[in-house]
């Protein structure tokens, strides 16, 4: 006789299958980047024209380790993104289903698009601003490795996920559950807002870089301001709202378990 499977336990499973799939891929891809970690590390002091230190017997070690992980998580994107598209795919209509991967596409886009801005852009002008503020007093840099590969990933981490911001905000509207009128009326929040992260989030707290990270923050915001106005969906005219709720019961339209109705 066949043992019936209980859905929490079927589900359990999937979520075990597609983490250990996840996983795998990771270290697949952080034992490849591990390979080429000096490589890594020399692209990353490119606007450093001195040769980077290390204090500590492990400090080289665990550089290495820390930009190479972020490396394999890149690598990996599209892999966890697939899984997490395939976990969730059962519960949505057939209509959604057709949005899933060119979101998913887009959103790994928009997040290797901060990277490379982050990179090419930002970080050599951090950098650049920092070490010429020290000779200009007469002060010698000597950068540890570790201290400068937790400067640059910190960064890279932040944009990678600032840059989601206009995908995040057009979605919602989508939705319905913000419109670009009500996000439009909260720019000098969000502004305050993009301040108060830069001020969190930036190895150092100075005002030259709590600016660059708040300005791409404050762009970002407007762009997904206009995201909302043209994806965002249209609301009902009151009226409209008013008659749909003295319609008869037995006009509304019915459906079974798992299907929803509007």
């Amino acid at each position: 006789m066949a043992t019936l499977v209980h859905p929490f336990t079927r589900h359990i499973r999937d979520v075990k299958r597609r983490l250990i799939i996840v996983g795998v891929t990771i270290m697949v891809a952080f034992v490849a980047t591990f390979s080429i970690s000096a490589d890594l590390i020399e692209w990353f002091k490119r606007p450093f024209a001195d040769d980077l230190l290390f204090y500590g017997p492990a400090e080289a070690l665990f550089a290495s380790i820390k930009i190479s992980f972020l490396a394999a998580i890149v690598v990996s994107l599209p892999v966890i993104l697939y899984q997490f598209w395939k976990f969730v795919q059962p519960a949505l209509l057939p209509g959604e289903q057709g949005w899933g991967i060119p979101l998913f596409l887009l959103a790994t886009g928009f997040f290797v698009l901060g990277l490379v801005f982050c990179n090419l852009v930002i970080l050599p002008l951090v950098i650049d601003f920092f070490v010429s503020f020290g000779l200009e007093r007469e002060l010698k840099p000597e950068l540890a490795v570790g201290t400068y590969v937790d400067f640059n990933v910190k960064f890279l981490i932040a944009f990678g996920f600032a840059f989601e911001i206009p995908l995040a905000l057009s979605l919602l509207a989508r939705a319905g559950l913000v419109s670009h009128a009500r996000l439009a009326q909260y720019r000098r929040h969000a502004a305050m807002l993009a301040l108060i992260l830069s001020a969190v989030i930036t190895p150092d707290a100075t005002l030259f870089t709590m600016l660059l990270m708040a300005i791409p923050l404050i762009v970002l915001y407007e762009i997904g301001v206009w995201g909302a106005r043209i994806f965002g969906r249209t609301p009902l005219e009151p009226e409209k709202e008013d008659s749909d709720d003295h319609e008869d019961e037995t006009s509304l339209p019915t459906g079974t378990a798992g299907h929803r109705v509007s």
